[in-house]
């Protein structure tokens, strides 16, 4: 993908296209500008859904999927225990609005799934033993336009930090949940990036 100019030059352009429902404390989200959208959504009440490594790597299985039906450029990404960070263009269909709408369901239904017991097994209910959650993520997503190379680094570094400010591991090559092992070149990861240029 090449960038727009915007991004390229460093500047930030001030019109462009409004899209999108007002966000929180009068931040609203700017796409039609050829920039990068740093998008964060936490799961509900920032719960550690997705503590597990299937959790995880269904996730990241899904973000491909999505992307490659919406067509957006994956530049960065890191699955936390309780949210997630994103860096992509926009799509081709829709907008990065529509790609976590569809991201945010696709992930709820498969891990919200109850798995099935085997048909001749006896099925026994417990008192109290329901599990299941209202929602699995918080509502809306926040969004930040990355329109300098500057802040691109600087997006990419937060997220590739994340699990280690959170000492889940020693080094961010030891997380394989994002997009670290891309940039430092020691493999492709779980799901293919975009190199910006």
């Amino acid at each position: 993908m090449v960038l727009g100019a915007p991004f390229l030059s460093g500047s930030a352009d001030k019109g462009g296209v409004l899209a999108g429902e007002f966000m929180p404390k009068g931040l609203r989200r700017r796409y039609g500008q050829r920039h990068l959208h740093f998008l964060t959504c936490s799961c509900y009440r920032r719960w550690p859904l997705f503590a597990s490594v299937r959790s995880k790597n269904l996730f990241v299985k899904i973000l491909g999927e999505v992307r490659d039906r919406y067509g957006f450029s994956l530049a960065g990404y890191v699955v936390m225990p309780e949210h997630i960070h994103l860096l992509i263009s926009e799509p081709a269909k829709g907008t990065p609005s529509t790609v976590m709408q569809v991201l945010k369901q696709r992930v709820s239904r498969r891990l919200r799934r109850k798995p099935r017991a085997p048909a001749k097994q006896l099925r026994l209910r417990f008192p109290n033993s329901d599990q299941s959650l209202p929602q699995f993520w918080q509502p809306r997503f926040y969004d930040f336009n990355v329109w300098s190379q500057k802040k691109f680094v600087e997006k990419l570094q937060y997220m590739h930090m994340n699990p280690l400010k959170r000492k889940l591991v020693a080094h961010p090559k030891d997380w394989p949940w994002s997009s670290f092992s891309f940039y430092a070149k020691t493999d492709q990861g779980l799901v293919h990036i975009d190199p910006m240029s």
